[in-house]
């Protein structure tokens, strides 16, 4: 009786109406000894590997970028902690974003004896507190630089001679039968690997504001890989990977620089990411890699539900890039224009110090930014 349920419960998860295109099955792309094609059971691959990348990352941080980190004299140890106060505690316990308005200050102020301009350092002090250190972000950034460096140019090597690279409609000619070479399976098992390692690393570093929304970014990233995987739809999904990681190692660079004080060599970064995000992901992924999903892959093979499924992830994802990239763009605006950088619930005292460490939001670029406006603003004030 387990076995029959078990056996229903594979069908209905394994279902070919759902995976594969009209007419095809499971059997037209089983391995034997002369061709290899992707199958579920890969996926436990990259487990091992995110241990083997996470291990890296820690000789990596502890050997190579510390030392780095503290010859360019970067604080190893966290802000000061603000001064044990039950009261402003329990205020700050309620809505830990916001500085209390005036009244709020004022009614403060009254109760403790405290002056509103010592409310608010108490209240810096203690946002900062459950910050990392300096050199830690340092440390965690230049290994993510060191990864979509290496990973983008990877995908660039891997994919220069493939037909797929140059022409989107190769993604589905001859689908879903196509072999997947050796310098392919490695590329897409690092990958995965690495997000695996970063969902590994939410856990042990320091827990960011944005710790919830980095789980669903790095699982969801996952599914999409898992099921491009499962497919067989991995030549497209090598498209996608390299299309994002063109962008990603360029803001990891912008913040280490940020980190440093070299502010005009981040300038300048910061503008490069601009053009590039630009380039990559509102032309290239909407106008080559989606109308690929959307429309080349339904020309040539028909219609399955898998593309119901697949598309809307992509889809949503480039929502997410035109809602990031008005972002970038106000952001900018602010500091070219203004010489300020618009206020969030993150960066509202001079002493706080970028805490969004994420591959692709762009609330990062927040803290690099803010830190040219402050440079501008001492050198205005010099003169």
């Amino acid at each position: 009786m387990a076995t029959t349920l078990w056996q229903g419960f594979q069908n209905f998860i394994w279902a070919e109406s759902f995976w594969l295109p009209p007419g095809a099955d499971w059997s037209i792309i089983k391995r034997n000894e002369t061709v290899y094609y992707p199958a579920a059971g890969d996926l436990w691959i990259p487990f091992p590997m995110a241990i083997g990348l996470f291990i890296a990352r820690l000789v990596w941080e502890r050997f190579i970028a510390l030392p780095i980190g503290r010859r360019h004299k970067l604080r190893e140890h966290p802000p000061r902690p603000a001064e044990p106060n039950e009261e402003l505690e329990k205020t700050f316990k309620k809505n830990h974003k916001v500085l209390p308005n005036a009244d709020g200050l004022r009614d403060l102020s009254k109760r403790l004896d405290l002056s509103p301009r010592q409310i608010e350092r108490w209240w810096r002090r203690r946002r900062a507190q459950s910050k990392p250190s300096e050199i830690q972000r340092f440390k965690e950034t230049s290994w993510r630089f060191l990864f979509y460096l290496l990973s983008f140019w990877l995908g660039v090597y891997v994919l220069w001679d493939k037909p797929w690279f140059w022409d989107t409609k190769e993604c589905w000619f001859n689908y879903p039968t196509q072999q997947v070479s050796s310098d392919v399976w490695w590329y897409y098992m690092l990958e995965m690997a690495f997000y695996w390692s970063l969902v590994l690393s939410l856990f042990m570093d320091t827990k960011r504001k944005d710790f919830g929304e980095m789980i669903v970014h790095h699982i969801a990233t996952l599914t999409l890989m898992a099921m491009s995987w499962a497919a067989n739809m991995v030549r497209v999904g090598t498209l996608v990977l390299c299309v994002h990681d063109a962008v990603d190692y360029i803001l990891e660079f912008a913040k280490l620089a940020k980190y440093c004080k070299y502010n005009r060599f981040c300038d300048g970064l910061f503008i490069v990411f601009t053009i590039v995000w630009f380039i990559t992901r509102l032309l290239i992924y909407p106008f080559r890699i989606l109308r690929s999903t959307l429309f080349e892959a339904t020309d040539v093979l028909g219609m399955a539900p898998i593309y119901y499924a697949y598309n809307g992830l992509l889809c949503v994802l480039q929502v997410l890039h035109v809602i990031w990239f008005c972002m970038i763009l106000r952001m900018a605006y602010y500091y070219v224009v203004k010489g300020q950088v618009e206020k969030d619930g993150r960066s509202d005292t001079e002493d706080e110090s970028d805490s969004g460490e994420d591959r692709v939001v762009p609330a990062a670029t927040n803290g690099v930014i803010d830190s040219h406006v402050n440079n501008r603003k001492a050198k205005a004030n010099h003169k």
